[in-house]
């Protein structure tokens, strides 16, 4: 499972989920490194690690979509 960090609220991180729900996890119970905009893969044990490749992904189709909305 795949959540996208909406923000950080002090020790609580609210997130999406692929399905648009939304969940507050524990900051503690995620990698460090974590911020708005960052992308958690879910293993088989239920701990999460940090997606670089697709967060970066999401950056740039966010990035190009916004760009497309200004060039018209």
């Amino acid at each position: 499972m795949k959540l996208y960090v909406d923000r950080l609220e002090g020790e609580l991180v609210v997130c999406e989920t692929e399905t648009g729900e939304r969940l507050t996890l524990a900051l503690d119970d995620l990698p460090d490194g974590v911020r708005e905009g960052s992308v958690l893969e879910q293993d088989e044990s239920g701990s999460f690690l940090l997606d670089a490749e697709a967060e970066e992904k999401r950056r740039r189709e966010l990035f190009d979509r916004q760009e497309d909305l200004f060039d018209e």
